[in-house]
């Protein structure tokens, strides 16, 4: 749980505050993927072994929103918040970032599951 609320706590700073060509492109997008990760677990504290997985497709299917600017085709482009949220440029970079955070993801199971035996 405070994992998750740190990670929050840095995708809003990044949000808000970081302005650089680095972090807010590529780092956000691999730590978005963990932080949707703990945020299940924090629901779902059980071993969902394809958890990374289901993370990734959900991500991808974000971006492919973001490709059909579905805010856009809503009417909610002015919306400033699913813009954000839902984000409005499709980028295939993106798609390889969401790949790294699941792996990452994934490598902290693993090590959290050794951990607990």
């Amino acid at each position: 749980m405070i994992f998750s609320l740190v990670l929050f706590a840095v995708e809003v700073y990044i949000a808000l505050y970081v302005r650089d060509t680095f972090i807010r492109s590529y780092f956000g997008d691999v730590l978005v993927t963990l932080l949707i990760g703990c945020i299940v677990r924090v629901f779902i504290p059980e071993k969902i072994k394809a958890l990374p997985i289901y993370v990734f497709i959900f991500a991808v299917f974000v971006e492919l929103a973001q490709l059909i600017d579905v805010v856009g085709l809503l009417g909610l482009g002015d919306n400033k918040f699913l813009s954000v949220l839902v984000g409005r440029c499709f980028s295939f970079i993106d798609i390889v970032c969401y790949l790294a955070g699941c792996l990452l993801l994934y490598a902290l199971d693993c090590v959290l599951l050794k951990l607990k035996d």
